[in-house]
C-alpha cells in the first residue's frame, strides 16, 4: 500500500495564541508542534503499512518551520515526506490548503498509485475540521469521516466510528480518503533509532509552479472565507476562589451537589 497523510505544523495548543490585525494567527511564536490530531493520522498508516507493506508519505504545506511536522512523521516511521513552501500560500483558508494537498497527492500518484489518503480529524489551531471533506471532494475521493478504527482488507477500507447514541461501520473501495479521531491509536513516540534514520530520509521540496498551481488561485488572494471580527474571550465573572482552610473539600462537595454536578 501507498498511503499519503497529511500533517499540519501549528502553534503549540498550551501556548497563548494570538490573530494578526487581518485575522490570521501568529505563527512565529517559536512553539511550533506536529499537530497533535494528526499524529494519530500517522500512527494509523504506519499500522497498515505494517500490516499490509508498502509506505507512508508524509505531506505538510506551510512556510518554513512546517518541514517540522514532516520531519516528526519521519521521525515516526513514515518513508519519505513532501514540503509545500512557496510565499503565495500564505494566508490559505481550507479550500486553499486543499487545492494545494490535491495536486501533491496526484503528483505522488503520477509517479506510483496512491491506495489512501489519511488526515486527522482537525487542525488544532483553526479547529474547522473541514480539511478532509474540501480534500476529499478536490480529489473525487470517498470519504469515510471520523475514524476510530481503520482497516483495509480486499481491495477497500472499512472504518468504524463512535456517534452520540450508535456505532456505524463504513466501507469504499480503495482509493479513498480517511480522518481519524484521538480514539483511533495510540501514537508511537520516536525512538532514538527512528530519529536518527529520520535524518537520512527525503524532504521534497515544492513551490506551486512544480504543482501547476496559480498563485492568486490560493492564499490570501484566493481565500473564500475571512475573518471579519476577533476579540479577546472575556474574563470569567462566576469563578469563586477558596483558600483551603481545612473546609475547602467539604465546600467544594457542597457546591457539587448543589449545581447537581455528581
Amino acid at each position: 500500500m501507498r498511503i499519503v497523510v497529511c500533517v499540519k505544523h501549528v502553534p503549540d495548543i498550551q501556548s497563548e495564541r494570538s490573530l494578526q490585525a487581518d485575522g490570521r494567527m501568529v505563527r512565529d511564536g517559536g512553539d511550533g508542534t506536529l499537530n497533535e490530531l494528526d499524529e494519530n493520522a500517522v500512527e494509523a498508516a504506519l499500522a497498515l503499512v505494517e500490516e499490509h507493506g508498502g509506505e507512508v508519505v508524509a505531506v505538510t504545506v506551510g512556510p518554513d518551520d512546517a518541514v517540522d511536522a514532516a520531519r516528526r512523521a519521519l521521525q515516526m516511521g513514515a518513508e519519505q515526506a513532501v514540503h509545500v513552501l512557496d510565499d503565495a500560500i500564505a494566508g490559505s483558508d481550507v479550500f486553499g490548503t486543499a487545492t494545494v494537498l490535491a495536486a501533491v497527492v496526484r503528483r505522488l500518484g503520477d509517479q506510483e498509485s496512491v491506495d489512501l489518503v489519511v488526515t486527522g480529524m482537525a487542525g488544532l489551531d483553526g479547529l474547522t475540521s473541514l480539511l478532509p471533506s474540501a480534500l476529499a471532494t478536490e480529489l473525487g475521493l470517498p470519504l469515510l469521516a471520523l475514524a476510530a478504527e481503520v482497516r483495509v482488507e480486499d481491495g477497500a477500507v472499512r472504518v468504524r466510528r463512535e456517534l452520540d447514541h450508535a456505532t456505524e461501520v463504513l466501507e469504499a473501495p480503495l482509493p479513498a480518503l480517511v480522518s481519524v479521531t484521538d480514539q483511533a491509536n495510540e501514537p508511537r513516540y520516536p525512538n532514538f533509532k527512528g530519529i536518527m534514520a529520520a535524518r537520512k530520509k527525503p524532504v521534497d521540496v515544492l513551490t506551486l509552479a512544480d504543482l501547476g498551481i496559480e498563485p492568486q488561485s490560493v492564499g490570501a488572494a484566493g481565500a473564500r472565507t475571512e475573518v471579519l471580527e476577533a476579540a479577546a474571550r472575556p474574563p470569567r465573572e462566576d469563578r469563586v476562589l477558596v483558600t483551603d482552610d481545612g473546609e475547602a473539600g467539604l465546600r467544594l462537595a457542597a457546591y457539587l451537589v448543589e449545581n447537581k454536578l455528581v
